[in-house]
């Protein structure tokens, strides 16, 4: 069974792979065999990572920068992977960005922003790199939603109505290329982590009552470790799931099975 969970060979983009959970993710499938491209708007921390996730696990890596607000950006980066890894194999959408606001008070340009990071640049990201997946009949598409995306927050909780809509949208959009692209050997799923520790969330995490309110909703009784996100991932890139397509799973520790 281990040979199915091997992604030995292939090539993987993560996004937002600097830190966090794309950073868990891109060690999760080095660590499997993969080489890892990663990029993010920080071109130095992605380097930086790519240096170290190359000498922990002897893998080939890249690090750019990317900013998916920009389309130039987003073709650049593209045009960089490719031009160092000639097929990718796996592609992590994962970047992601949110404003904490009452909805009336969410300014129309960061509602724009969040939607075009965690949406239309998930769309940019995977028609550049689907096409050659397409090509090939084969490749893993996997995208990083939430459970925002799937059930509504307390305000006290989560404030951040635009983040939520872009990772309901994330859902819908998993679910659809999955059908549209199936017929070619390409799989689509996503993840929708609960809650984690990461930057965007340490703010709120720091607030006891906060945290102690979130633990209660999960059945496991404890927030995510990014730890707890790389199987899931490395299920979706590898053989493993290779009868699976169109899926999210929840990784929440139950909190929406209540």
């Amino acid at each position: 069974m281990a040979s199915r969970f091997s992604v030995e060979g292939r090539v993987a983009v993560v996004t937002g792979g600097s830190r966090g959970i794309g950073r868990a993710i891109a060690e999760a499938l080095a660590e499997a065999g993969a080489s890892v491209a990663i990029g993010s708007r920080n071109a130095e921390a992605c380097e930086a990572a790519a240096e170290e996730i190359a000498g922990r696990y002897g893998v080939e890596t890249l690090g750019l920068a990317l900013d998916l607000t920009r389309a130039d950006s987003i073709r650049a980066f593209a045009t960089g992977v490719v031009d160092h890894f000639p097929a990718v194999d796996i592609l992590v959408n994962n970047s992601g960005r949110s404003w904490g606001a009452d909805p009336w008070d969410i300014p129309w340009e960061r509602w724009n922003e969040v939607l075009a990071v965690n949406v239309t640049g998930a769309w940019a990201v995977s028609m550049l790199f689907g096409r050659g997946m397409v090509e090939r009949r084969g490749g893993s598409v996997i995208n990083v939603a939430s459970v925002a995306g799937l059930v509504g927050q307390p305000t006290e909780v989560l404030n951040a109505l635009g983040y939520a809509t872009s990772k309901a949208a994330v859902i819908g959009f998993t679910r659809d290329l999955a059908v549209k692209w199936a017929p070619y050997g390409v799989r689509v799923n996503a993840i929708a982590p609960g809650f984690f520790p990461t930057r965007m969330t340490e703010g709120l995490l720091r607030q006891e009552t906060v945290r102690a309110r979130i633990e209660a909703t999960v059945p496991l009784g404890r927030l995510g470790e990014l730890d707890d996100l790389k199987g899931a991932a490395l299920f979706f890139a590898s053989d493993a799931s290779a009868y699976v397509t169109g899926q999210v799973l929840a990784i929440d520790g139950g909190q929406t099975a209540w």
